[in-house]
């Protein structure tokens, strides 16, 4: 659900605009008749990191530590 209101209208209920979108809603902000702009809620964070939640899915095999090759190495150094 969205609503419209022009310039004068989002400059005089500025707080009550970003009430209406904190809980949900859209608001398209209009100059003469055109929107402009769009007022939406920001998304929800993502829940807390916890460490360790990754166990036994990611596997890194031994030959990642082995070192690079001489013709890559010498690439970063340029």
């Amino acid at each position: 659900m969205s609503a419209t209101v022009n310039i004068h209208e989002a400059k005089t209920y500025l707080s009550r605009l970003l009430a209406r979108v904190g809980e949900g809603e859209e608001v398209i902000i209009a100059k003469a008749g055109k929107p402009v702009a769009r007022l939406i809620p920001i998304a929800k964070r993502s829940r807390q990191r916890m460490p360790g939640s990754a166990k036994n899915k990611i596997v890194i095999r031994k030959k990642f530590f082995k070192p690079l090759p001489a013709a890559v190495l010498d690439a970063f150094e340029k």
